[in-house]
C-alpha cells in the first residue's frame, strides 16, 4: 500500500459508518421511520467517541439514551407526534422476552450490545414529558441509570453468553454480562451478523439492506405505566456508539407506577390495552393471569367491489406470512367516509410478532402494504384484557 493509499484510509473508514437500529420493541426511531419522518433510522450515530475497549466510557451527550439522528435533525429523547406518548409493548416482571435490532449491511463493524432499564422514574419522566427536551446532563445521568440498571446477557439461563474474539483478557471490553458480536475479521459469519444467522433483508435498512440480530433479556422486577428500554451498541471497528429507547410498560411488584390501561403506536397503528378486572380491595382478592388476549384489528383502506383485505404475519395464528392463510378481515362497518375493515381474534399473551395487511384483488393476485413490517406485542395482565389495533394502509 502506497502513502497516499494510507493517508487516504483513515477517511474511508470515517465514511463507511457502523449502521443499525432497534426494532423489537418498536424504538422510537422505528416509530420515526414508519411515520415518513426519520429517511435512515440506522444512522443516528454517536460519534466520535471511546467505544472500545472500555465499553462505558463514552459520554451520550445529545445523542442521550434515546438517541439523535443529525441526518434529519430528530432528536428523540423528547417525545414526538408519532413516539414517546404511548408504550409500544407491556411486559410483566421476571418475563423472558426476545428483543430484536437490524444492522446494515454495509455498516456491521462487530463489537458489543446491550439492554438497560433505569429505575429511577422520576429520571425516566424528563424523556416522556411533552414539548420538554432533557439538557446534555439529564441525558447523561439518564444513560448512567441504564448501564447500572443492565439486563445482563448472564441473566437468562440456558443463552449463551460468551466473550468478544476481538477483546483481550487484559482489557474492560472481557465481560460476558454485554452481549457480543463475532470475531470482525472472521471469514465468515464476520461481526454482528452471525449472532443469530439471519439472513439479508430479514429487517429493513435504507442503505444496504439489513439483518436482524435477536436476543433474550430478563425483565426486572419493577412497575411503571411507562417507562424505556434502552438499547446501546459499541462499534469494535469505528469510534461509534448507537443508542435507541422504546417506550414500553411493565406490570411488577416495584416501586414504579401502575395502570390498568396502555395505549401503543406502531408507525401509523395505534393500540388499546384495557384490563377489565376488579381492583384490588383485600389480599383475598386475585387476579387471574390471561392466557389469551382479545386482540381486534382496524385497518382503514378504501376499496372496490371485490377487493377484500387479509391480515397476515409471523406467527401460526396469522398465517405465518402465507397469504393463503391469512385471516380475513370484515367490512361490515364499511362506509365511504369510514372504509374500516375489522376482525378480532384471541392471541396468546406476551406474544411478539410482526405483521402486513394485504388486499387480494378480485382476479385473485395479492397486494402487500409498503414496508416495513408492522410489529405489536400482545400485553399480559388480568384475564379479561382487550385490546385494539386502529392502522391506516399504507
Amino acid at each position: 500500500m502506497n502513502a497516499a493509499s494510507l493517508l487516504l484510509l483513515p477517511c474511508l473508514l470515517s465514511m463507511v459508518n457502523a449502521h443499525g437500529y432497534l426494532t423489537i420493541p418498536s424504538s422510537r426511531t422505528r416509530l420515526g421511520f414508519e411515520a415518513g419522518i426519520d429517511t435512515c433510522p440506522e444512522c443516528s450515530i454517536l460519534e466520535p467517541v471511546t467505544a472500545w475497549p472500555d465499553l462505558e466510557a463514552a459520554q451520550v451527550g445529545r445523542s442521550g439514551p434515546c438517541g439523535y439522528n443529525a441526518r434529519v435533525s430528530v432528536d428523540y429523547n423528547q417525545p414526538g407526534d408519532y413516539w414517546g406518548n404511548t408504550v409500544v409493548a407491556t411486559y410483566t416482571a421476571n418475563d423472558i422476552v426476545e428483543v430484536q435490532w437490524c444492522v446494515d449491511n454495509n455498516g456491521d463493524h462487530g463489537g458489543m450490545f446491550t439492554y438497560g432499564i433505569c429505575q429511577n422514574q422520576t429520571l425516566v419522566d424528563l424523556f416522556l414529558t411533552p414539548g420538554y427536551l432533557p439538557t446534555t446532563e439529564e441525558k447523561q445521568a439518564a444513560e448512567d441509570c441504564f448501564l447500572e440498571g443492565e439486563l445482563k446477557c448472564t441473566d437468562v439461563d440456558g443463552q449463551t453468553c460468551g466473550y468478544n474474539p476481538d477483546c483481550t483478557s487484559d482489557q474492560a471490553c472481557y465481560r460476558n454480562d454485554w452481549y457480543t458480536c463475532n470475531a470482525f475479521n472472521a471469514d465468515t459469519n464476520r461481526a454482528c451478523q452471525g449472532v443469530d444467522g439471519a439472513a439479508l433483508n430479514s429487517c429493513t435498512t435504507t442503505i444496504a439492506g439489513g439483518y436482524t440480530v435477536t436476543k433474550k433479556i430478563k425483565i426486572p422486577d419493577y412497575d411503571s405505566d411507562h417507562t424505556l428500554l434502552r438499547f446501546r451498541w459499541n462499534s469494535y471497528q469505528t469510534a461509534q456508539v448507537y443508542l435507541h429507547c422504546a417506550d414500553i410498560a411493565i406490570s411488577g411488584s416495584g416501586s414504579g407506577s401502575s395502570t390498568s390501561s396502555s395505549t401503543a403506536t406502531t408507525g401509523s397503528a395505534t393500540t388499546t390495552s384495557t384490563t377489565r378486572t376488579s381492583t384490588t380491595t383485600s389480599s383475598s382478592t386475585t387476579c387471574t393471569a390471561a392466557t389469551t388476549v382479545s386482540v381486534t384489528f382496524d385497518e382503514l383502506v378504501t376499496t372496490t367491489y371485490g377487493e377484500n383485505i387479509y391480515l397476515t404475519g409471523s406467527i401460526s395464528q396469522l398465517g405465518s406470512w402465507s397469504t393463503s392463510s391469512a385471516i380475513a378481515l370484515s367490512a361490515s362497518s364499511y362506509t365511504s367516509s369510514n372504509p374500516l375493515w375489522t376482525v378480532t381474534m384471541d392471541l396468546l399473551a406476551g406474544t411478539t410478532f410482526e405483521y402486513k395487511f394485504i388486499k387480494i384483488e378480485t382476479d385473485g393476485s395479492v397486494v402487500w402494504e409498503s414496508d416495513p413490517n408492522r410489529s405489536y406485542t400482545v400485553p399480559t395482565g388480568c384475564s379479561g384484557l382487550e385490546t385494539a389495533v386502529s392502522a391506516t394502509w399504507r
